[in-house]
């Protein structure tokens, strides 16, 4: 009966590695096997030539031919001559599938890179992914406003109920969440201010700070993040798996606009129900920094709400609202612009909606600077 523990035997001869391989080359033995096939001379070790005796072999399987296999092929990829031997017919096969399951690649050398070079590469592709995101918003953008003018001039192409069903979706839905958020921003502002202007006896005045940051800026632009993380990703995701599924093209070939189908009603969408959001976060703000102001800075509601009636006015409401339907409008076209950009694999999906929501975010918050320069200019 045959020895079903592996064995390997090495020998030198001149130029010339015998290694005589007997037993269970299994997986069985996988740990042994590993050990046994590194412990043979590598070809630097001098041998230039190598032959492998196999007819000692009692049983093999994928594992044991991958590991002769590798042993040959490390003395081929020197240019030395590797023989194989003996091996029994019932094995033949096996071994010739792996040893074609792995065929000889010559993988090029890469090039010597200098770090300032890389880093100059580096910021060219950088710079040319943002020019072509920027031309893909732009390009949205347009097929939007003609989509736009395709359904005034035929009112009755328009989605309606889609519409409808997607500021349920964007706006009624997400009004918890956004109430949440926001109170609690507007009670951390009021504790901030309060803390801070205790210092210089002004304590009174973080009512003045509340009411215009969360008015003009804060509400909005805390509003308008979330629903580009919330929404806008959900944009994305949506019309990336039907990019993936190839329902885009189906409608395509159907001789339906897929910009006028499945994108307007969803930016018509978030334009109406952002500036309705930004309202009622803003109000939730100004509760939730009224509530900390009375308990933690002693200012009692009916002064807390003089106090605000004289430090804001409508302008200041307006401000913040005019601002709301242009971010809307970002976070969507954005949204869909990334949508359209996704391969055929899950990966790209899942990039492309991280990529959404980054960019979304960003260009929000370029905007509210800008409309903060525009208003200061000109005085409002």
């Amino acid at each position: 009966m045959l020895d079903t523990e592996p064995s390997i035997k090495s020998t030198i001869t001149g130029d010339r590695l015998e290694v005589v391989a007997a037993g269970a080359w299994t997986i069985d033995h996988a740990g042994s096997l590993e050990g046994l096939v590194n412990a043979v001379p590598p070809a630097a070790a001098g041998p230039r030539s190598l032959t492998l005796d196999t007819a000692g072999l009692s049983a093999l399987d994928t594992l044991g031919a991958c590991l002769l296999d590798r042993l040959m092929r490390g003395y081929q990829a020197g240019g030395h001559e590797a023989r194989l031997v003996g091996l029994p017919a019932s094995y033949q096969r096996l071994f010739g599938y792996v040893h074609e399951s792995h065929p000889e690649i010559v993988w090029p050398a890469k090039a010597m890179e200098y770090p300032l070079t890389a880093t100059v590469a580096a910021i060219g592709r950088a710079l040319a992914e943002a020019g072509s995101s920027l031309i893909a918003i732009v390009e949205m953008f347009g097929a939007l406003a003609n989509a736009l003018a395709n359904v005034i001039t035929r009112p009755r192409t328009f989605r309606l109920i889609s519409m409808i069903h997607h500021i349920d979706r964007v706006g009624w839905q997400a009004i918890p969440i956004v109430l949440l958020i926001t109170f609690l921003i507007g009670g951390i502002i009021a504790q901030q201010g309060i803390f801070q202007l205790r210092v210089f006896g002004a304590g009174d005045y973080a009512v003045d700070l509340l009411g215009i940051l969360v008015l003009r800026e804060i509400g909005v632009l805390i509003v308008a993040i979330m629903v580009a993380g919330r929404s806008g990703s959900s944009y994305t995701a949506e019309l990336g798996a039907m990019k993936m599924r190839e329902e885009i093209d189906a409608l395509r070939v159907m001789g339906l606009d897929p910009v006028e189908v499945l994108m307007l009603p969803r930016v018509i969408a978030i334009v109406c129900a952002l500036p309705i959001l930004a309202f009622f976060g803003a109000i939730s703000a100004l509760i939730g920094g009224g509530l900390v102001s009375w308990l933690y800075g002693g200012i009692s509601p009916p002064v807390f709400l003089a106090r605000l009636k004289e430090a804001i006015s409508m302008t200041h409401f307006e401000v913040g609202m005019i601002k709301a339907p242009f971010m809307a409008l970002i976070i969507a076209t954005v949204a869909c612009s990334e949508g359209l950009r996704v391969k055929g694999s899950v990966e790209s999906l899942g990039l492309q909606t991280t990529s959404s929501v980054v960019k979304a975010i960003f260009l929000v918050i370029v905007v509210d600077g800008l409309f903060a320069i525009f208003f200061s200019s000109i005085g409002m």
